[in-house]
């Protein structure tokens, strides 16, 4: 199987539900390669406990195409605007930006139990 290398750019509620399932299949197709995060958040403090290399959104979109994909979970607007425009500058055609909508779906495939609900939160793209 082909290993998918992952960034999580968000370890709030929702980012750190995301972040302790991929932890249980890293090796199984699944490298979380790097994450980002303001705040000092539990997510965060896991991801380091976990090795995963912490950095900023350019660190990140510095990368290039060794990110597959990029899960985009602060639930700030601009921030997924930001991302894609650096993306779009950096001529990056690979590395897909999956929202908490696309975290929604995958979740309810793989979990039973309930993604936190943020009020107010836009999910859109």
């Amino acid at each position: 199987m082909e290993k998918q290398n992952i960034a999580i750019i968000g370890l709030g509620r929702i980012g750190s539900s995301l972040l302790r399932e991929m932890l249980l299949k890293q090796g199984a197709g699944i490298n979380l390669a790097y994450a980002a995060e303001q705040m000092d958040t539990p997510g965060k403090a896991q991801a380091v406990a976990a090795g995963i290399k912490m950095g900023t959104l350019d660190d990140i979109v510095a990368l290039g195409d060794k990110i597959d994909v990029i899960f985009e979970l602060t639930g700030l607007p601009n921030v997924r605007k930001e991302l894609r425009e650096k993306l779009t500058a950096a001529n990056n055609r690979h590395t897909v930006i999956a929202s908490e909508s696309i975290v929604r779906v995958i979740w309810s495939l793989i979990s039973d139990e309930a993604l936190p609900v943020i009020a107010g939160r836009k999910t859109g793209y």
